[in-house]
């Protein structure tokens, strides 16, 4: 997990500088590219084999000597360096939702608080009470920070897992005598978070690969050693365990092994009424193998059609399957354009051209620019100035791009009340107009629906930006009541978003499925910062189809003439 690990380290330099009060420009540079790091699709290490480090968007030559210093050393010698200069569990600290610099500087100062055992010991002990700048509320909000913590630090994203998956996968299939190699468990389920990685293997050397396995370069410790099946623990605390399997059990394996507990309980109840028995060795009349070298096979054997693995969960789909009445799910090559894109002009790494031009190369037919409105100051909110300016542009490239075009949009600021931080007379000249809370977080969940509710009856808002405002470890989400703003949605052609942002997940598979059943079409979006991000349209496409959504249940699969009647209220 090279991207997460150098990611996490830029993260921390940026914090010690601004703990120092050093130059606010570094901080930011180091910022961005953790940032755009984080949404990379691809490993760090085969970037730069390929000598492609600076092609990263925030990544110059000074970073790319660093990244590049990480994968040959596993260091940076000036990270460490910096770390020396300030006590060690301050960056411990800084890891706290709600916890920035300017507190933990203040902390330490005041209270001489070094690590989390310090911070709790002084909150039971009431100290933190009367610091300047430090709030009956804001004590609250740091203890909920810490259990936060606690609870997010034993799972990882989907993004992180899929990372580190890949890095083993690859691996193992260059291992001599190695035949079929795939992932199972929760990640084969996309689920959003993952706990363990599990991974199935076929091979006519199973010792060799075994010990080739433990000694892999992401392992820091070898939990268990067998000939067939072995754990290890990498260096970021990830379990990672490896079966092989016989070449005729494979597909079965990778069945029990995928499916929740209660899908395999399910599936065994089945076959049992047929006369059959089923495990992860394959399906049996009595004791002769019938089937269960491929899923297909076996399903095929139980009379189902084949059950996707994000839908095994026991959530209706063998009944459908047994049926042949499973939905199609929605497929990367359905998306045919992103609708909640950023460019340099707000708080983007990369031109409109070099966003377009990779919209371009994954296919897409469109992409909608969506900068941030003017209130936004911190993300650089567009004034009306500018954005006759940005129209401008969009305008001069759509004259140049066959094939393509480019949406002007905008990404706009539902206040505590509702409003919309643009007048009508603006909003009527975007052709999308996104909408989404980057503050107030903190109101109850009757005022947050009311903020939606308000922002759906808008007749220029087209879709609501990740609606429950989730950032992983960072923020839980705020409470909604989703089925009241799926109503106004419905009511007023008003279409809510998976937002594919790997922190961000939202909405997630549950809230998709209810839109599904509620009759809300949703919108795939990367709500892509930097050129790299825009890959990460495939997590989104995981939440979709665990969540059941086929393409027509998608507005971004539609062909731009009639995406954009879709879009009129």
């Amino acid at each position: 997990m090279i991207n997460t690990e150098i990611a996490e380290i830029f993260r921390q330099i940026a914090q010690i500088l601004e703990i120092k009060g050093e130059n606010v420009f570094k901080i930011r540079a180091y910022e961005r590219a953790a940032q755009n790091i984080e949404g990379l699709t691809e490993g760090l290490k085969n970037i730069a084999k390929e000598g492609r480090l600076t092609e990263i968007s925030g990544i110059g030559k000074d970073l790319s000597n660093k990244i590049n210093e990480f994968i040959k050393t596993g260091r940076i010698q000036a990270y460490e360096d910096l770390k020396k200069s300030i006590p060690g569990g301050l960056l411990e600290l800084l890891n706290i939702p709600s916890v920035g610099p300017k507190t933990v500087k203040l902390l330490y100062e005041q209270l001489k608080i070094k690590n989390i055992l310090d911070l709790e010991k002084a909150i039971a002990g009431g100290k933190l009470k009367g610091i300047f700048g430090i709030k009956e509320k804001t004590i609250e909000n740091i203890s909920k920070g810490i259990e936060l913590l606690n609870r997010s630090s034993e799972r990882m994203t989907l993004a992180q897992a899929t990372l580190l998956t890949e890095e083993f996968l690859k691996s193992l299939k260059d291992i001599p005598g190695v035949k079929e190699v795939s992932c199972a468990g929760s990640l084969r389920r996309q689920k959003d978070t993952v706990r363990d990685i599990d991974i199935l293997v076929t091979s006519d050397k199973p010792q060799d690969l075994m010990d080739a396995f433990v000694r892999l370069p992401p392992v820091k410790d070898i939990i268990a050693h067998g000939e067939t099946k072995s754990a290890v623990r990498t260096k970021d605390d990830v379990q990672v365990d490896c079966r092989v399997v016989e070449d005729r059990s494979f597909g079965a394996a990778l069945v029990y092994f995928t499916g929740a507990k209660n899908f395999n309980i399910k599936l065994r109840h089945l076959a049992i009424k047929k006369g059959l028995k089923v495990n992860e060795y394959g399906v049996f009349r009595k004791e002769r193998f019938v089937s269960g070298r491929s899923e297909e096979e076996l399903l095929k054997t139980l009379g189902m059609q084949y059950i996707p693995p994000e839908l095994r969960e026991d959530g209706g789909e063998i009944e459908l399957a047994l049926k042949n009445k499973l939905p199609h799910l929605i497929e990367l090559s359905d998306i045919k354009g992103d609708l909640h894109v950023h460019s340099n002009w707000s708080d983007g790494s990369n031109s409109i051209a070099e966003m377009v031009e990779g919209c371009v190369k994954r296919g897409y037919r469109y992409a909608a620019i969506t900068d941030h409105s003017q209130s936004l100051k911190v993300a650089h909110g567009l004034s009306i100035a500018d954005l006759n300016k940005k129209r401008l542009e969009i305008e001069r490239l759509n004259k140049k791009l066959r094939n393509f075009t480019v949406l002007f949009g905008t990404e706009v600021e539902i206040d505590s009340e509702g409003n919309i931080d643009y007048k009508d007379g603006v909003l009527k000249d975007f052709d999308v107009v996104v909408a989404a809370i980057h503050s107030g977080f903190k109101q109850s969940k009757e005022q947050l629906t009311r903020r939606m509710i308000k922002a759906c009856k808008n007749k220029y808002v087209r879709i609501i930006a990740h609606p429950f405002g989730r950032l992983w470890g960072a923020r839980e989400p705020y409470e909604l009541d989703l089925d009241e703003i799926l109503k106004v949605a419905r009511e007023t052609n008003t279409h809510l978003e998976i937002n594919s942002f790997p922190d961000r997940l939202d909405l997630n598979d549950i809230h998709a499925h209810r839109a599904k059943e509620m009759g809300v079409k949703l919108a795939i979006n990367t709500d892509a910062h930097a050129l790299e991000q825009l890959g990460t349209i495939k997590y989104g496409l995981a939440m979709a189809r665990r969540g059941w959504l086929s393409a027509e249940d998608v507005i971004n699969t539609l062909p731009l003439d009639i995406l954009l009647k879709e879009l009129k209220k």
